[in-house]
């Protein structure tokens, strides 16, 4: 259940902000952390929380204050967070995304990912691998130095940005 997560948040970014800068690989990473991490422990839990989100976007601000370029790269990772709690729809279980406001534990149920209906399931991870074969191809990724370039810096080419 990784597609919807990765493919979900390049497009999303790509959207709101039209920035060739933004280190595209930081916000993959930050919006299928919650997952990859919280997973083995038996379900949704801190990378799940707002709490957590928002911790991480102050820290990713204090740690860098004086030096914009490593904020920039850096915010992306907080910015795919955000996106994970949204494209799974986390706030709907309250005693996670408001933990620890709402109490101290996560309760038992899963990842909110794996809970859906399998067909669901399907229909969001083909929606995700369209999303990255549009970002294939919207940003010539097929071309190897434009490839080399992405997966070094995570940047695309300002070429392409309208």
């Amino acid at each position: 259940m990784l597609l919807w997560f990765a493919g979900g948040a390049l497009v999303a970014v790509w959207q709101v902000f039209k920035d060739p800068a933004i280190d595209y690989r930081l916000v993959m990473a930050g919006a299928v952390a919650p997952d990859v991490v919280d997973g083995p422990f038996g379900g949704a839990r801190l990378l799940h929380t707002l709490a957590f989100s928002v911790a991480l976007l102050c820290g990713v601000m204090l740690a860098t204050s004086g030096r914009r370029g490593a904020r920039r790269r850096l915010l992306a990772l907080p910015i795919g967070t955000f996106l994970h709690l949204v494209l799974d729809g986390t706030w709907a279980r309250t005693e996670v995304f408001w933990w620890p406001g709402l109490g101290l534990s996560f309760g038992d149920s899963g990842l909110p990912s794996l809970s859906r209906p399998a067909l669901v399931l399907v229909v969001q991870e083909v929606a995700g691998a369209a999303a990255l074969a549009w970002w294939w191809a919207r940003f010539r990724l097929g071309e190897p130095e434009r490839r080399r370039h992405f997966l070094r810096t995570g940047r695309l080419g300002r070429d392409l940005v309208p």
